[in-house]
């Protein structure tokens, strides 16, 4: 089965990428306001829709949304295009799509939530609280897989490399018959198949993107709190943020959530078999070809664009919105850290979001991808934020959300005039 993985495929291609999403931030002068209610000037909307509308022709894409927020108010929320093409369904503001890595960012602030409790510590050893997820009986086991912290899963400097041996989440078949378990693979019996497996490189020395570091903690987040995941998340995490309809996504079309989008193979792609045995005709792959459900804490969720804006107004600090985590807690997420490949890089990956440091302040993101799903998350240092979601990805996954982000970017430079009221409120 093609690997169709959560964003570029090994580290190079990955820093190339957050290269070119830098370098489109910062050539982007930051958006001043301008007068409200004049005709002749260009508000959020004017601004979006011809840039959204253009590029979703070019790289063929049926859907869309996009959500911006100006100083922690919500200006704009827009849906383009069909969220199901078949059943002539607009897609709207609050449509759900799928939203791949983005996931990453709900599970660390999940991750520090918990450390501020004082449940948990960063550098609490991930698979000593895991004692109950073991290796078959005589099975190889690397002893440095118990050296790995809660902090290297979260800053991709565990020890796995996906690129010399392979991502995990999205070999459920082959897992589960290696294990003797039932396919596809479940988040558990991958963890308990990676541990018979060696480590690609010693813990916390380098930095190398990886999904299956997520499921692992997803896997510490209940253990701490004794509740599953999704459900913790949910409760003690969306909720107080006043998010209540994002959810976890199931792989079967037939399983999709109301309101959800539908999801499409890029032109050209092609069927494969399901993860499922019991599915004996080819799939596309957004409704098999990956088990989404054991994707949870590092690509699971679904949510709208504009609840990704709650999010990230309730976690970024500086809005009327703040609260939900502390000013050192804030500075800790994003602080820069100490790997030799980022003593002079401009951007980094700090503890579940790429950063950029712009003056006193930074610009934090992050991509995600999936068959049939592209998404970014922006927080720029200027005031401004938006999410935009997507229900296909092209073929050429990299130079779309590169385009994506410039795109954006042009869309923001170019309002005159912002609203002045809270969009917010009128999606409940």
């Amino acid at each position: 089965m093609r690997e169709i993985l959560l964003g570029p495929r090994n580290a190079a291609r990955r820093f190339a990428l957050a290269a070119a999403l830098a370098a489109a931030a910062l050539a982007v002068a930051a958006c001043k306001p301008g007068k409200n209610a004049a005709s002749s000037e260009i508000g959020p909307s004017e601004s979006f829709k011809p840039v959204i509308s253009e590029l979703m022709a070019k790289w063929g894409i049926p859907g869309g949304a996009v959500a911006l927020v100006k100083d922690g108010r919500l200006v704009m929320a827009e849906g383009y295009g069909f969220a199901d093409r078949e059943r002539h369904r607009q897609a709207r503001p609050d449509t759900l799509f799928r939203i791949a890595s983005l996931s990453k960012p709900i599970t660390a602030i999940a991750v520090l939530r918990l450390v501020e409790e004082g449940r948990l510590g960063l550098d609490d050893k991930a698979f000593k609280l895991l004692d109950d997820l073991k290796p078959p009986p005589g099975a190889f086991f690397d002893p440095r897989i118990n050296d790995i912290t809660v902090r290297n899963l979260l800053r991709h400097s565990g020890g796995f490399d996906r690129g010399a041996s392979g991502d995990p989440m999205f070999k459920p078949m082959d897992i589960a018959w290696a294990m003797g378990a039932a396919p596809p693979a479940s988040a558990g019996t991958v963890i308990r198949y990676m541990l018979t497996q060696p480590l690609d490189f010693s813990p916390g020395t380098r930095y190398v993107y990886s999904n299956f570091g997520y499921c692992v903690l997803g896997r510490v987040i209940e253990r701490v709190t004794g509740e599953r995941y999704r459900d913790f998340v949910r409760a003690k995490v969306l909720k107080p943020m006043g998010i209540m309809d994002m959810r976890l996504g199931r792989t079967e079309r037939k399983f999709r959530a109301e309101g959800e989008a539908a999801y499409y193979n890029f032109s050209g792609s092609w069927l494969t078999s399901s993860v499922f045995p019991f599915i004996r005709e080819p799939v596309a792959m957004p409704d098999g070809g990956f088990y989404l459900e054991a994707m949870d804490s590092h690509g699971g969720w679904l949510a709208s664009a504009v609840d990704l804006m709650r999010f990230l107004t309730a976690v970024d600090g500086r809005s009327r919105r703040r609260g939900f985590l502390k000013p050192a807690t804030i500075a800790e997420m994003t602080a820069r850290p100490p790997l030799e490949e980022y003593r002079d890089a401009p951007t980094y990956y700090a503890l579940g979001w790429q950063v950029r440091p712009q003056g006193n302040d930074a610009n934090w993101w992050h991509t995600g991808s999936l068959a049939g799903s592209a998404a970014i998350m922006v927080r720029a240092h200027n005031g401004l934020a938006w999410a935009a979601l997507f229900n296909s990805l092209p073929s050429d996954s990299d130079a779309f959300l590169a385009e994506l982000d410039r795109a954006l970017w042009k869309a923001a430079e170019g309002v005159m005039a912002w609203p002045r009221g809270d969009l917010f409120n009128r999606f409940r």
